[in-house]
């Protein structure tokens, strides 16, 4: 199996030290989760419910967990503590020219359900549906001066681009934007999967059931063309606060989970019996953001007083436990774009703010802040309420459930993204900056850029960062755009957290290196 080291390209992260012990730790309560029958079952909790059954529509990475499942790639990641990709459809692949890459596909990997052997066309399929306009791919950003894919034969071809794309590698092709599709199968359905059920899939399992709000109920799939995967049947769980999660692991109706930063040292301390803890560097990005366009934030000194008013360490002691750093932007240390300080200092400065409000002729600012219904959002936002009074600022505190939330700044749910104020938000991450600023660019607006923020250089940057080869440049060029956002005044960066990990001693789990679960990949001990 081909390990190619994204090293080369990228420092390697920083890790931590795994965390183990055999001490028992009580049930604190019950859930309303039923539990299964242990040893040929896994169950998987995941922070949020995968939503979209096609990857015109996915949002991220609860989506490539529940991908990785049931579908393939040409190349994937490889699970452990190093950022690399191996092998999976493609039996060679290689870039053959700046612009070019070469594949052929392993012969006799099957669709299942009769639909018969993966071939070149169901790769040009894949990827070139997220280039037409009519489809609205929220992840066409992934693939970036992709054009098509030139079918030499049934299990062999070429993919173009307009020029080099230095993310291809470790983006593009392991993540979302490179899952294959059956042609067949989709263009039957109408040209997009709308059911929980795919016609056919691919991977290791297949779709049982999708119990809305609850969990994905995922089978063998008798049709996989590799090895067999150790379980019969996999649960993905939605979970959505964490400590519910960590009593659900507790009273065995989960074996992975990941835990919030408030559980790390008491854990470590004093760990359940049976069971593994591991902290991960994580390169997900979380930040307070301010729309732009709302008329409340037109003058530079108001949005620039609120920014001095959010004191991040504050927020790192009660939400994260000082278990997580602050963070300087978007970019997580260890990758090429990573700065070493903000421009405003981490730490608030109330009489800064005080002034600017003053200077504005504001004598008490009234701001909402919208945030997801999980503790360490909340916990944040209330820190951010009690202190910001000092500076004469008076923030309101809206908490939404994961569907509410998530369509705030999105322009086809409706109106509301036009009068968001601030926002409290996280995203998740791959080993390329490209995938950090992807979401802020101009064209963004009204889909995942909810600050309005439109910026010519930081457009023209990230198109230019996309092809530069010399990593000096194209770290230069990232530290850049994150200057661009701070100056902005509609971006203070909070951290990029850790992963902590509980699971039990009877599976093997596999993740990546910073800590997400490549369920596919679980093996038991």
């Amino acid at each position: 199996m081909t390990d190619h080291r994204l090293s080369r390209l990228f420092p390697t992260l920083d890790r931590r030290q795994l965390l183990a012990g055999a001490v028992g730790l009580s049930a604190a309560s019950a859930l309303p989760i039923t539990a299964w029958a242990q040893g040929t079952t896994l169950n998987v909790r995941s922070y949020l419910e995968p939503e979209d059954y096609d990857p015109l529509d996915a949002s991220g990475f609860l989506e490539e967990m529940l991908y990785g499942c049931i579908y393939r790639k040409l190349i994937q990641y490889v699970p452990g503590d190093e950022w690399a990709w191996q092998n999976d459809l493609a039996e060679t692949i290689k870039q053959s020219s700046p612009t070019t890459i070469t594949f052929t596909l392993k012969p006799g990997q099957m669709w299942s359900d009769g639909y018969g052997e993966i071939t070149a066309e169901d790769v040009k399929f894949s990827m070139e549906r997220h280039m037409v306009e009519e489809n609205n791919s929220r992840i066409k950003p992934d693939l970036g001066p992709f054009t098509h894919v030139e079918v030499t034969d049934s299990h062999s071809g070429i993919i173009h681009m307009e020029r080099p794309f230095a993310p291809i590698w470790s983006i593009a092709l392991p993540y979302l934007a490179g899952t294959i599709l059956c042609k067949r199968a989709t263009e039957e359905a109408g040209g997009k999967i709308t059911t929980a059920v795919p016609p056919t899939v691919s991977g290791p399992y297949r779709v049982s059931e999708h119990r809305l709000g609850e969990r994905w109920v995922l089978e063998r799939n008798p049709d996989y063309s590799g090895a067999a995967p150790d379980f019969d049947r996999v649960d993905i769980i939605a979970i959505v606060d964490e400590s519910a999660a960590e009593i659900a692991k507790e009273a065995g109706d989960v074996d992975f989970t990941a835990i919030g930063p408030g559980s790390v040292q008491r854990l470590q301390e004093n760990p359940p019996a049976n069971s593994q803890l591991t902290l991960h560097p994580a390169l997900s990005y979380t930040w307070v953001g301010l729309n732009l366009n709302n008329p409340k934030f037109e003058d530079i000194r108001v949005r620039q007083a609120i920014m001095h008013a959010i004191d991040v360490p504050s927020i790192m002691q009660a939400a994260y436990f000082d278990v997580a750093e602050p963070s300087t932007g978007i970019i997580a240390p260890g990758l090429i774009g990573h700065r070493e300080k903000t421009l405003i200092p981490q730490q608030a400065d109330f009489a800064r703010a005080r002034a600017l409000l003053d200077e504005a002729g504001i004598d008490r600012l009234a701001i909402k802040i919208d945030v997801l219904n999980n503790v360490t959002a909340t916990t944040s936002a209330q820190v951010m309420q009690a202190m910001m009074t000092n500076a004469g600022i008076d923030l309101e505190i809206s908490v939404h459930e994961s569907g509410s939330f998530w369509s705030l700044g999105v322009a086809a749910d409706g109106e509301r993204w036009r009068d968001l104020e601030l926002t409290f938000k996280r995203f998740s991450m791959t080993p390329d900056p490209y995938y950090a600023t992807a979401w802020f660019v101009t064209n963004q607006i009204g889909d995942w850029n909810w600050e309005q923020f439109s910026n010519e250089e930081f457009d023209r940057l990230h198109e230019e960062a996309l092809s530069e080869t010399d990593n000096e440049k194209r770290d230069a060029m990232y530290r850049r755009m994150q200057d661009l956002m701070e100056e902005s005044g509609a971006y203070r960066f909070i951290t990029h957290e850790v992963t902590a990990n509980l699971y039990a001693d009877t599976i093997t789990p596999a993740t990546r290196p910073d800590g997400l679960p490549m369920v596919q990949f679980f093996r038991r001990a």
